[in-house]
């Protein structure tokens, strides 16, 4: 039995039994919880990827200071770590937190696990840096490896000053097996540090894995329109949400991470114009259509410098998440839609007055 079944699982259980069973019973939302209005709809604005690049920075940067975003969280095994890093020490008001890292994805641009390959070497494949798939990772890796990781990561913020106001997952890979799940929230309750954990309706998360199986299905010529089952993922949010409630962190209601496939059609050129209008038009529909509850809507505002594509092909629907951040109109949706931006910072500033 590992450290969180031995001191967490236990009082776990007398908690949902004792606080949370009657709260789901009730089925209030996560933002109710926290103390927002009866059918609140809260989001947070959040770039991920920041630290992976300058250019990466240098949009995260621009959303959040010029834009509407006002999240965005760190790849700490990255070379441009330092540069964020120092941004942050300059605006400390910042909400950022740590992309935590498990892939490495690119072809020419990669990097290697903080602890090191004789640490852990399930997390490393030939080259010496880490996997580039989820996939890779969960045949390779063992949860001992990976919660050595987090820590390690954790452990460098902290020693560059760096307090990370939350933690979240690069490709969801902290959230693709179990055994990485618990280990994930053992890190996060033990530090008391909020954990991108969609613990609550999941609409727009549903909807998503929905679309994607579909067009899996499509692509084998097997989709008729059947029913499809409820992902595993989905099945143990509300179990997961429970955990992280009842280890003191706020939960969030749904997770939004399609805008990354917002791409224009294959052969239009990616004018900024063009990137501009797509980007803004999908954002607006997507605040319109938030449910009730805290979401977290996922992007990667970048500002590609001419050497961006050697590192990715991706530099037009990230540019596009730029300019539309920054972009007047989408604020303006958010003031017609009555939707209340929060930070990670402010939902467990919240968390700890509300107690239980």
């Amino acid at each position: 039995m590992n450290k969180f079944s031995r001191t967490v699982l236990p009082w776990i259980g007398l908690l949902l039994a004792a606080v949370v069973a009657p709260l789901l019973a009730q089925e209030p939302t996560y933002a109710e919880r926290l103390g927002y209005p009866k059918g609140a709809r809260v989001a947070i604005l959040h770039v991920d990827d920041a630290g992976m690049s300058h250019d990466s920075n240098l949009g995260a940067i621009r959303a959040v200071t010029e834009g509407v975003a006002n999240s965005m969280s760190v790849m700490m095994p990255c070379s441009w770590v330092p540069e964020l890093v120092d941004f942050l020490h300059q605006h400390p008001e910042v909400d950022a937190g740590l992309h935590l890292t498990l892939t490495s994805e690119w072809e020419h641009y990669r990097w290697g696990p903080l602890v090191g390959r004789s640490q852990a070497p399930g997390l490393v494949d030939a080259q010496g840096c880490l996997w580039r798939t989820v996939e890779a990772v969960v045949q390779h890796a063992t949860a001992d490896e990976v919660e050595a990781e987090i820590r390690a990561q954790l452990a460098r913020a902290r020693a560059m000053g760096f307090e990370p106001t939350h933690l979240d997952s690069h490709m969801g890979t902290v959230l693709a097996t179990p055994e990485f799940i618990e280990r994930y929230l053992e890190v996060g309750i033990e530090n008391g540090i909020p954990l991108m954990v969609p613990g609550g309706h999941n609409t727009a998360l549903e909807k998503q894995y929905r679309d994607d199986e579909i067009r899996r299905l499509e692509r084998l010529g097997e989709w008729h329109g059947q029913d499809l089952p409820t992902p595993p993922q989905l099945l143990r949010a509300p179990e997961l949400g429970s955990i992280a409630w009842a280890g003191g962190l706020p939960v969030l209601d749904d997770l939004h991470n399609t805008s990354y496939g917002w791409t224009l059609p294959q052969g239009v050129e990616p004018t900024d114009d063009r990137l501009r209008e797509l980007k803004v038009e999908r954002y607006s529909q997507a605040l319109r259509e938030l449910s009730p509850g805290v979401t977290m809507i996922i992007m990667h505002a970048t500002d590609p410098q001419p050497g961006f594509a050697a590192i990715s092909g991706s530099g037009p629907t990230r540019k596009g998440d730029l300019l539309a951040m920054v972009d007047p109109r989408l604020r303006k949706v958010i003031e017609e839609e009555g939707i209340i931006l929060a930070t990670w910072r402010e939902l467990m500033q919240r968390r700890k007055r509300v107690g239980g």
